[in-house]
C-alpha cells in the first residue's frame, strides 16, 4: 500500500478561541485556512472541506476557501468534503474546481455528495420531494462535463444544454472526482457506472461492516467495464499528545455536536460510554498519535482502503487543540500508519 494518501477533513466547526468564546465564522474561515497550510508543511496529503450551511459552521463554499489555501501552500491536494451538488448547478461547480485547480497547479478535485443537512435545498429553492432525482440528474451532467468536450444534455432539474462550451479548462484535461456515499447500494454502483473514486463516510460502528460496499464497488466496476480506483474512507477523530487528553479536549464539545444533530433525527443523548466504545472499537479515531495511527492502519487495512482521511474538527475543540491535531496528524501519525501498512 505505498500509495496510501492520508488526509484531513473539516466542516469549518466554529472553535473557541484561546481567550474564550468562540470565534467569528471569518475568523473561522481563516483558521481553516492556517490549518490547511500547516499541513502542507508537514506533509499531509489533502485536506477535504465540507459545505455546510448551518450557524455552527463556516464554511458555505469550500472552493472559494480553497482557492485561498492553494495561493499559500505547494502540494497539499485541496478537495471538498462534501459538494453538495443536488442543490448546486453542476456547470458552476465545474468552473469553481477548474479554477481551484489552476491557481493551485493541478491540485483539486471534487468529492461530490448529497450532503448530511437538507439545509441547501429551501435556501436555494429546491424541493426535497426530488432529492434522488436532483442528484442523478446533475451528477449525469457533471460527468459529461468532465470530459471538458462540448455538451448536450437535457433532463427535468436544469435547462438543457446543446454543444454548450465550459470554462476554464483544466491543465490536465480532467479533474479528479469522488463521490462520497454513506452507506447506499445504490450510490456504490451509481459511483462505479460513473467511472468515478468512492469514497466511504464511515461515521460509526465498526469500519468492516463496509467490506461489502467495496466489494461491490469493484464487482460493479468489473461488470461495468469502468475503472476500480482505490476506495477512500473518512471518519472523525482528535489527536493529542495522549489518549486522556484526546478524549477530555474532544468529547464535550463532540457530545455537544452530536446531541444536537440527534436531536433533529430522532437520536437518544450521547452517552459517554458510547463514546468510549465508538473510540475503542469503531469509527472515532481519538488518542494519541501511536493510538490514532493503530486504528487508522486496522480500518485501511481491514477495508483494503488506498486514502483515509480524519475528520479532525467535530464541536468546538479550542484553536490550539486543533492546530496541536493537525501537527501530530502530519509529523508522527501519517508516518506511523505508512509504517504499520507496510509492515502488515
Amino acid at each position: 500500500m505505498s500509495e496510501l494518501i492520508l488526509g484531513l477533513d473539516t466542516f469549518g466547526d466554529i472553535p473557541e478561541g484561546d481567550a474564550g468564546g468562540l470565534l467569528s465564522h471569518a475568523a473561522a474561515i481563516r483558521q481553516v485556512v492556517n490549518e490547511a497550510v500547516l499541513a502542507d508543511e508537514l506533509g499531509v496529503d489533502a485536506i477535504a472541506l465540507g459545505e455546510h450551511h448551518r450557524p455552527e459552521y463556516s464554511i458555505s463554499t469550500p472552493e472559494t476557501v480553497l482557492a485561498g489555501i492553494a495561493a499559500r501552500t505547494q502540494r497539499i491536494t485541496l478537495g471538498s468534503g462534501v459538494t453538495v451538488l443536488s442543490s448546486d448547478d453542476p456547470v458552476r461547480v465545474f468552473q469553481r474546481f477548474a479554477t481551484v485547480d489552476a491557481i493551485s497547479g493541478g491540485r483539486a478535485e471534487a468529492i461530490l455528495g448529497r450532503g448530511s443537512f437538507t439545509e441547501s435545498f429551501p435556501l436555494f429553492g429546491y424541493d426535497m420531494s426530488q432529492y434522488d432525482l436532483l442528484f442523478e440528474e446533475k451528477l449525469d451532467l457533471f460527468v459529461k462535463l468532465l470530459d471538458e468536450k462540448p455538451v448536450t444534455w437535457n433532463g427535468q432539474t436544469r435547462p438543457a444544454l446543446t454543444d454548450a462550451e465550459v470554462f476554464p479548462k483544466t491543465e490536465s484535461g480532467r479533474l479528479t472526482t469522488w463521490v462520497g456515499v454513506g452507506g447506499s447500494p445504490q450510490s456504490v454502483v451509481r459511483t462505479a457506472q460513473h467511472g468515478l473514486r468512492l469514497m466511504l463516510a464511515i461515521i460509526g460502528g465498526q469500519p468492516q461492516r463496509f467490506a461489502p460496499y467495496v466489494d461491490l464497488y469493484r464487482r460493479a466496476t468489473e461488470q461495468l467495464g469502468t475503472t476500480a480506483y482505490p476506495v477512500g474512507m473518512h471518519s472523525p477523530g482528535f489527536v493529542a499528545d495522549t489518549d486522556e487528553e484526546a478524549k477530555e479536549i474532544f468529547y464535550p464539545h463532540y457530545k455537544v455536536q452530536r446531541d444536537r444533530i440527534g436531536a433533529l433525527r430522532g437520536w437518544p443523548p450521547l452517552r459517554r460510554a458510547e463514546f468510549n466504545a465508538e473510540v475503542e472499537s469503531g469509527s472515532l479515531y481519538v488518542g494519541s498519535p501511536e493510538t490514532v495511527a493503530r486504528r487508522i492502519a486496522q480500518a485501511v487495512t481491514t477495508l483494503g482502503a488506498g486514502r483515509f482521511d480524519l475528520v479532525y474538527t467535530v464541536g468546538a475543540q479550542p484553536v490550539s487543540a486543533r492546530m496541536r491535531a493537525v501537527e501530530l496528524f502530519g509529523a508522527k501519525v501519517a508516518p506511523l500508519v505508512r509504517d504499520m501498512v507496510t509492515r502488515t
